[in-house]
C-alpha cells in the first residue's frame, strides 16, 4: 500500500488520504453534490477519486474491516462493514428522517428531480399531518438531527445551521432513500406515530443498512 501511495503524485495521495477520512466520517461519497450556498448542483472530485482508486481503496478499507460499495444506481460509493462506527440516532431524528423521506418521495412523484428541496416549515407540516411531531422541537434538537442528516449526505444546506428560518432552502439527496429502513414511507410512518423515546439505538444510516431495523 505505500508502494502505491509512493507511485501516484503528492497531491493525489493526499486526495486519497482525504476521500478514505471522508468515507469513515459521512459514510458515502456521491457523484454530484450541491453547492452549500447556491445548492447548484456540481461533480464531486471526491467520487472520481473513488473511481481512479477503487482497487487501493477497497484493499486499504478491508484490512480495517470495511467494504467500498459502488452504487451506479444511486451514483455513490459507500462503505460498510464491522469497522465502521456506529452512530446513534435519537427517536426524533429518526422521525425527522422519515418525513424527509416522505417530502422526497411527493416531490419526485409531482414535480421530479429538480423540485426535491423543502425546508422547516414544509417539515414541521409534514410533521403534524403524519402525526409524527406533535410538539414544538427545541433549536438543540434540529440542530443535532440536521447536522447529522448533512453529515451523512442526507441532505445540503446552505450556511450554518443556526442561522436556517423557515423559509431557507434545504435540498434533499435521494441517498436519504437507503438510510433507516427499507419499509415502505407509509409502513415507516404508521411505525413510528406513536412511538415513545427510547435511549437511542444503532442507526442503520452509519452502516448503510439496506433492510428494516429494530426501532
Amino acid at each position: 500500500m505505500l508502494e502505491y501511495m509512493g507511485q501516484v503524485s503528492p497531491k493525489e495521495a493526499e486526495d486519497i488520504r482525504k476521500t478514505i477520512q471522508d468515507l469513515f466520517r459521512q459514510t458515502c461519497i456521491l457523484q454530484v453534490k450541491c453547492d452549500p450556498v447556491t445548492l447548484i448542483q456540481k461533480d464531486n472530485p471526491r467520487y472520481q477519486v473513488c473511481l481512479r482508486h477503487r482497487e487501493f481503496i477497497s484493499d486499504y478499507l478491508s484490512v480495517l474491516d470495511c467494504e467500498l460499495i459502488h452504487d451506479p444506481q444511486e451514483k455513490l460509493f459507500r462503505i460498510a462493514g464491522t469497522g465502521v462506527v456506529v452512530e446513534h440516532m435519537s427517536l426524533m431524528t429518526t422521525k425527522l428522517v422519515i418525513l424527509l423521506k416522505l417530502i422526497y418521495r411527493d416531490k419526485i412523484m409531482g414535480e421530479g428531480l429538480h423540485a426535491t428541496v423543502t425546508n422547516l416549515a414544509e417539515i414541521r407540516e409534514y410533521g403534524q399531518n403524519t402525526n409524527l411531531i406533535t410538539r414544538r422541537l427545541t433549536a438543540q434538537e434540529w440542530k443535532e438531527s440536521l447536522l447529522l442528516m448533512k453529515t451523512h449526505q442526507m441532505i445540503e444546506i446552505p450556511g450554518a445551521v443556526d442561522n436556517l428560518e423557515d423559509e431557507t432552502p434545504i435540498f434533499i439527496y435521494s441517498t436519504v432513500n437507503i438510510f433507516c429502513s427499507a419499509l415502505d414511507v407509509n409502513e415507516l410512518v404508521k411505525k413510528y406515530q406513536d412511538t415513545v423515546e427510547l435511549q437511542g439505538y444503532d442507526s442503520p444510516g452509519s452502516q448503510m443498512l439496506l433492510k428494516e431495523t429494530d426501532a
